[in-house]
Order: structure tokens, then sequence, then C-alpha cells
């Protein structure tokens, strides 16, 4: 259950990782740039933590996945990028997919 808390937290920081490289300009400010190296080198520390138990395409396909859905979400909530039906439907499939993986592994 432990691997499952990091690769959750891992997740959460890469969604960090990612607004982040939005917010740095091209390493071009500052603190969104030192944000940007130390969020995509906690990601990966953490997501390294839950692999030494998890299978590799499972961690790495929810690590993708909670990013992808998290940055979606958040760029249509606060970037006001297009919320279409079909853009949501398609995260609610990404959303179902990562419960699928976590569904079929067994602790």
């Amino acid at each position: 259950m432990i691997a499952w808390v990091l690769l959750f937290c891992a997740g959460t920081v890469e969604i960090v990782f990612a607004l982040s490289l939005k917010l740095n300009e091209g390493f071009t400010r500052l603190w969104p740039s030192l944000l940007t190296l130390v969020s995509g080198a906690g990601s990966f520390y953490l997501l390294m933590l839950a692999i030494k138990t998890l299978p590799l395409g499972t961690a790495y396909a929810v690590w993708t996945g909670m990013g992808a859905v998290g940055v979606a979400l958040i760029g249509m909530i606060f970037f006001k990028e297009s919320a279409e039906i079909m853009r949501l439907i398609s995260i609610a499939l990404v959303i179902v997919g990562i419960v699928g993986l976590k569904l079929t592994h067994i602790d």
C-alpha cells in the first residue's frame, strides 16, 4: 500500500512539474524554473521508490495518466482551455484506465 501512496504523491508532484513548465516561460523566470527542477526531480524520485514494489508498466501508466488528467483539468479551470464534451469523455477514459490498473494489481 505504501508504494501506491508514493505513486499518488509522484503523480501529484508530476502535475506541479508540468504546470511549472508553462509558468517558467522557457526557463526565463527564476522561481518557476526552480520549481520545475525541484518538482521534476521529486516526481521522478517518488516514482523510482514506487517501482521498487509496483510493476513498472502499471506505475508508469498511472503516473503519466495522473499527470495528464491533472494538467488537463487545471488547464480548463485556470487557463481557459477547451472543456468540450469529447475532451471530458477522453479524460474520464484515462481515469477509468488508472482505476482499472489499480484494481487489477494485487498488493
